[in-house]
């Protein structure tokens, strides 16, 4: 499902929401297929309408999913209403928002090894995210791009995006990045000089500094509303590694512009870290070796400084930070990605005599050194992949899928392909969204999932053991925004996966509902796992903490969804 098709880029006529069947039962109003300009004044007052509440295309994106429910019901349960076409309509393309080049201080590939190497590990999508900062403002932006140009021309079978990585002020790294256009360059630009912790000093965990960030993502709220870009998003990068992204601070992200802030790592990149010595690395999956430090959130416990089967606390956690924005109905997605420098078992070695500080990169890599057994990555798609449902092949619907929440992601190549909706009649929704039902409505959670359909990098078939669904209250906004756990969410179903080819069909009942639910799924190759931190009626066999210098990554592979919401009215 993921990389079946490559040859139909050009046929995939879907171009819609309301991608499906019953679309021509949709009022015009709310079918987004329909121009404005063919609508009566009615018709067209009432879009307006819906599109100022944030009810039409936005989808989710506009707030809350407890926001609107009736008036959004119509357009949302159209989206999927056929519920027949290959996975659910999309094309699902494979992609890495983090990826680091020779115009990083700490990296050294060009921008065109990396998108070679990313399309040739099945990638359709790449952002390049070098650091933010004063060098970097000053000379890189700049002198990136016409590499990033020259990649979309060689290589036109991947989307590279533009992005940096933002020192966050106040907070860890993100990725922000822009749709490609004639001042992605300026934009962002301006965004780093303006907004960026390292080049304004504002690293502290300080109101001022946490303001200045909200600030930033208002900046590129108004580039697009100002017509300067078409699209920018964030996705906040490896969130749990050194404690400093507090609950408060994730939530006022979002909640500041939640079209352009949608989410964060739930998987850090840096996984060959994991490797023991003497053919690894033998430190940290992910590089997730850190101590609380005094900008760190005090209420943090010590395990969340670990990534767990090779994910971000944060999201590892059955009840935990992520489970409580769920549960508020917020959305916020999960991506996974390499975060490539310096890859492994590579003997590239940067350009000699390079002079990063005056000319903002490093010369052109040299390879036939040693092979490196030390360093952290891999190449993109090598090993970490996001999973985007897109409507077409191109810049906007992967933003839009990303945005949407349309989103899973695995390691290396567990599964091939993921179709999970929720279906209530004749209504189904995926990924991302919400299913309107009567009070007292049968919800039933049907997946198909294709197992891996040919060997991973590390030359093995892996083998998909088990597939847990994850349920839990949407329970409404939090009066303490430094909230990061949710009682009421559990593992409900675990099915165990007993082929090893093909595809697997499980649906599992939520049965008659009457209050809002959520629902998320995860999978794993079964080799490593323990109960997790919230217990065993919690989450009996969920994944097991890293052990630093001894998390083989390729022994230890999961997958991840994001939810689905169901709201009874």
């Amino acid at each position: 499902m993921s990389h079946g098709h490559r040859h139909d880029h050009g046929h995939h006529h879907h171009h819609h929401h309301t991608d499906g069947a019953d679309a021509s039962s949709l009022p015009p109003a709310l079918d987004l297929s329909v121009p404005d300009e063919e609508l009566t004044p009615g018709q067209l007052s009432r879009r307006s309408m819906l599109r100022r509440t944030g009810l039409l295309g936005a989808g989710l994106a506009a707030g809350s999913v407890l926001g609107g429910a009736g008036q959004a019901a119509a357009a949302t349960s159209a989206s999927l209403s056929h519920g027949g076409g290959r996975s659910a309509g999309y094309l699902w393309l494979a992609g890495d928002h983090h990826i680091h080049t020779q115009h990083s201080s700490d990296a050294k590939y060009r921008v065109i090894d990396h998108v070679r190497q990313g399309n040739a590990h099945g990638l359709d999508w790449m952002v390049i995210t070098d650091h933010g900062s004063e060098t970097h403002a000053k000379i890189g932006v700049e002198k990136v791009n016409p590499d990033i140009v020259a990649a979309r021309d060689q290589i036109d079978d991947t989307l590279v995006f533009q992005g940096l990585e933002w020192n966050i002020p106040a907070a860890e790294h993100g990725t922000v990045f822009v749709h490609p256009g004639k001042n992605e360059v300026a934009v962002l630009k301006e965004f780093e000089t303006s907004f960026d912790g390292s080049v304004k000093g504002a690293s502290a965990s300080t109101p001022a500094n946490e303001a200045l960030a909200i600030s930033g993502l208002n900046f590129l709220a108004e580039q697009v509303q100002r017509r300067k870009v078409k699209d920018a998003l964030f996705l906040a990068n490896h969130p749990a590694r050194k404690g400093i992204d507090s609950p408060h601070e994730i939530r006022a992200w979002r909640d500041a512009q939640p079209s352009i802030a949608v989410g964060m790592e739930g998987a850090p990149g840096h996984q060959a870290g994991g490797l023991p010595k003497p053919n690894g690395p033998g430190s940290a999956r992910g590089i997730y070796d850190n101590s609380p430090s005094a900008d760190s959130f005090a209420g943090y416990p010590l395990e969340s400084y670990r990534t767990w089967g090779g994910f971000d606390w944060m999201t590892a956690t059955v009840g935990g930070l992520w489970d409580s924005l769920l549960a508020e109905g917020k959305p916020w997605w999960i991506t996974a990605n390499s975060d490539s420098h310096n890859v492994y078992a590579d003997t590239a070695v940067r350009g000699p005599n390079s002079d990063f500080n005056a000319n903002g990169r490093y010369d052109d890599p040299v390879y036939g050194g040693a092979i490196s057994l030390t360093d952290t990555d891999f190449w993109p798609g090598q090993y970490s992949r996001t999973h985007v449902g897109s409507a077409s092949f191109s810049y906007q619907a992967v933003m839009d899928g990303i945005r949407a929440g349309r989103v899973w992601v695995d390691h290396g190549g567990l599964i091939s392909g993921l179709n999970a909706q929720l279906r209530s009649g004749y209504r189904a929704v995926t990924l991302g969204d919400v299913l309107h039902v009567r009070k007292g409505s049968q919800v039933d959670l049907v997946i198909e999932i294709s197992l891996a359909n040919g060997p991973n990098w590390a030359q093995f078939v892996p083998t998909l053991a088990r597939v847990d669904v994850i349920q839990g209250d949407v329970t409404g906004a939090v009066s303490d925004k430094d909230t990061f756990a949710t009682p009421a969410t559990k593992v409900v179903k675990s099915f165990e996966v007993n082929k090893s080819t093909g595809t697997v069909r499980l649906s599992y009942s939520l049965g008659r509902l009457d209050k809002p639910a959520y629902v998320r799924l995860r999978g794993t190759d079964g080799n490593r796992s323990a109960v997790g931190i919230n217990g065993a009626a919690v989450d009996p066999a969920g994944p097991a903490i890293d052990v630093l210098g001894d998390a083989d990554p390729w022994k230890d592979l999961w997958f991840y969804s994001n939810p689905m919401w169901v709201l009874p009215a």
